[in-house]
C-alpha cells in the first residue's frame, strides 16, 4: 500500500528540475506548441474576418480552445502514459510541470541584463532587456534598465512562478485532476495574454477574451503571492495596504499588486514613465524610493520569488499528502 502520493513527489522533482536547470533545450515545450496554434490561429482570424464582434467572438473561441484543449491534452497523456507504464507516467509529470515553472528562466533573464551592467557595458544590458520587455530600451539608463528588470521580476514572478504552482497544488487537492492539466491549462491562458492581450490593433478585439480570463485566473494567486511576500517580510499589513492604496491605480488587476508588494519590502519606488513605440505612458508609482534600485535588490527578489514558491510548495504538497493518507 503506497503511503505517498506520486503526483506530489513528481511535483517536488519537477519544481527541482526547474530550480537546476531551467527548460531543458533537448525535449520540446509546451509553450512553443501553444505559440505555434495561437501565431497560426490569429494570423487566420485577422485574414478571414474583418468587423469587432467577429473578432471578438474569434478570439473568445481560441481562447477557450486552447485553455480547455491544454488541459485535457495534458490529462489524456498522463493517463495514457500511465496506463502503459506507471513509471512513464511518472516521468512524464516531472517534464510536464517542470515545462511551466518559469522560476530558474526568470533568473536567467534577470542575470543576463544584470551581468554586461555591472560591466558598465550599458548597450549591451540595453539590447538584453529588449528581449523580455515591451517598453523601449534604446535610451534607457543604468537605473532605468535597473527599474525594468526589477518590475519585470515582480510582474513575472506572479504568472510565470506561483500562479501556475497555485494551479498545480489544486489539481493535487483534487481527485481524479492531478497537477497537469490544471497547470497547462493556466499555462495556456498566460501565453494567450502574453501573445495577443494587447490593446492594439490587430490584437484589441482578438485578444479581449484571453486578456480577460488572464487577468480572472490570476487575480487570487496574485493576491495570495502579495500576502506570502508580505508575511516573508515580516509586515503583511504594511505591503497590504501599500497594494491597496498604491496598486489600485495601475490598470492591470494584478501586475501592480505584485510590483507594488515587492516595492515596499525592497524599499524602493517601482512604475513612472515608460515608452512604447515612441509613446510615453506613465504608471502609477509603487512604494517610497527609501533605497536606490541596485542589482543586489534584484537579487533580494529573486530570493523572495523563491522563498515564495517553496513555502507553497511544501504547504501543497503537505496538504496532498495529509488527504491521501486519510
Amino acid at each position: 500500500m503506497m503511503t505517498i502520493d506520486p503526483t506530489a513527489v513528481a511535483l517536488l522533482i519537477a519544481a527541482f528540475i526547474d530550480y537546476l536547470i531551467a527548460d531543458p533545450a533537448i525535449f520540446p515545450h509546451p509553450v512553443q506548441l501553444m505559440g505555434t496554434v495561437i501565431g497560426f490561429s490569429t494570423k487566420t482570424i485577422t485574414n478571414l474576418t474583418k468587423n469587432s464582434t467577429a473578432r471578438r467572438l474569434a478570439g473568445m473561441a481560441l481562447g477557450i480552445a486552447l485553455i480547455v484543449g491544454s488541459g485535457f491534452t495534458g490529462w489524456l497523456l498522463i493517463s495514457v502514459a500511465k496506463h502503459m507504464s506507471i513509471w512513464l507516467g511518472f516521468c512524464l509529470e516531472i517534464m510536464l510541470l517542470a515545462s511551466c515553472f518559469a522560476g530558474r528562466s526568470l533568473h536567467h533573464a534577470a542575470v543576463a541584463v544584470l551581468a554586461p551592467l555591472k560591466n558598465n557595458d550599458i548597450q549591451n544590458a540595453r539590447t538584453e532587456l529588449s528581449y523580455y520587455v515591451g517598453r523601449d530600451t534604446d535610451e534607457l539608463s543604468p537605473q532605468e534598465i535597473l527599474r525594468a528588470v526589477l518590475e519585470t521580476v515582480a510582474e513575472n514572478s506572479t504568472d510565470g512562478v506561483t500562479a501556475p504552482l497555485f494551479y498545480a497544488i489544486i489539481g493535487l487537492l483534487i481527485p481524479g485532476i492531478g497537477a497537469v492539466p490544471l497547470t497547462l491549462a493556466y499555462k495556456a491562458a498566460s501565453t494567450l495574454d502574453s501573445m495577443v492581450g494587447y490593446q492594439r490593433e490587430p490584437y484589441t478585439d482578438i485578444g479581449w477574451f484571453s486578456a480577460k480570463f488572464e487577468d480572472l485566473l490570476t487575480w487570487l494567486p496574485c493576491r495570495l503571492t502579495v500576502i506570502t511576500i508580505g508575511l516573508i517580510a515580516r509586515q503583511p499589513r504594511k505591503v497590504w495596504q501599500s497594494c491597496q492604496q498604491d496598486a489600485t491605480q495601475d490598470p492591470s488587476p494584478n501586475a501592480g499588486w505584485s510590483e507594488c508588494a515587492y516595492a515596499v519590502v525592497l524599499g524602493v519606488q517601482l512604475g513612472g514613465a515608460n515608452t512604447y513605440q515612441g509613446i510615453i505612458k506613465e504608471k502609477p508609482l509603487l512604494g517610497m524610493p527609501t533605497f536606490s534600485i541596485t542589482a543586489e535588490k534584484v537579487e533580494q527578489a529573486l530570493g523572495l520569488t523563491r522563498m515564495c514558491f517553496l513555502s507553497w510548495l511544501f504547504v501543497g504538497v503537505g496538504l496532498n499528502w495529509g488527504i491521501y493518507l486519510l
